[in-house]
């Protein structure tokens, strides 16, 4: 039995899927059970989260929803016979705290991490580069809106990971012995400028697609007036800032035996979210 934490998440969704599909028991952990729209083939459970430990033997640690209650969960999940424990991360880590943009937005990736180290189980973290999906939420209204991309930083670099690459990651950290005590560094196989992803956009929705930059006291502006929340959006405009590229670590085609899915594949696949 594998428990899920954030099952109805980026990642975890997928992950419930695949570990289905391998002839895995999963317990998938969601805040609303009734809505959440999991597969019936997964037990979903809510709430108190000792009692979902009983008879497991896996967890899947999300950041953002166990944050800083990781050492504590994993202390009951060991006492309650728990074996393995698999976190997601993120490549940085490492950085100090205020500049962590996903830190703004609940992530503790570091206590997490830290938490299955320290935890006495078999771990594995996973160390993920930004995800592929960020760039729908960053530029997908303007794009249901136009065909101009009005952001920061043109020739800023980064790693896109799809998100399907970490939860067959994540599969194979929970199944299989080859990934334990390790930290790994989860990207996509080429460090993508903004100004070539949104060309890349352009020839997947077949439209004339322009980047164009703008300072980054605008588009920080605009991102706070869409939603975002501003200690994220400030983190965020400081990491393009330190313009520091976000290179391809190989991990992913080492561990799945195949080549990391890029951007282009990641865009043709989610085409429909950009057209609205």
């Amino acid at each position: 039995m594998i428990l899920v934490t954030g099952a109805t998440g980026t990642v975890g969704r997928l992950l419930v899927d695949l570990l289905l599909a391998q002839g895995a028991e999963v317990r998938a952990v969601t805040r609303q059970p009734d809505v959440a729209a999991l597969p019936s083939g997964a037990e979903v459970v809510a709430g108190n989260l000792s009692s979902a430990l009983k008879g497991v033997t896996a967890v899947f640690l999300n950041p953002r929803v166990i944050g800083e209650h990781a050492a504590e969960l994993l202390a009951l999940a060991q006492e309650q016979g728990v074996r393995r424990v698999v976190a997601l991360s993120a490549v940085n880590v490492d950085d100090p705290l205020d500049e962590q943009p996903s830190r703004h937005n609940g992530d503790r990736n570091k206590e997490v991490e830290a938490a299955a180290v320290a935890s006495g189980l078999e771990w594995t973290s996973l160390r993920a580069a930004s995800f592929a999906s960020n760039t729908l939420r960053a530029w997908g209204p303007q794009l249901r809106a136009g065909d101009v991309v009005r952001y920061p930083c043109a020739d800023f670099r980064e790693a896109l990971v799809d998100e399907r690459d970490l939860a067959e990651v994540a599969v194979r950290a929970l199944l299989a012995d080859e990934l334990l005590g390790r930290k790994v560094e989860l990207t996509g196989p080429e460090a993508v400028s903004h100004a070539e992803a949104v060309a890349v956009l352009g020839s997947v929705l077949d439209r004339p697609l322009r980047f164009q930059e703008v300072p980054a006291e605008a588009a920080r502006q605009g991102m706070i007036a869409r939603g975002f929340a501003e200690p994220f959006v400030a983190a965020l405009m400081a990491r393009y800032g330190r313009q520091v590229p976000q290179l391809p670590s190989g991990e992913v085609e080492r561990i799945l035996g195949r080549p990391a899915r890029s951007y282009a594949q990641w865009a043709a696949d989610h085409a429909g979210a950009f057209r609205g």
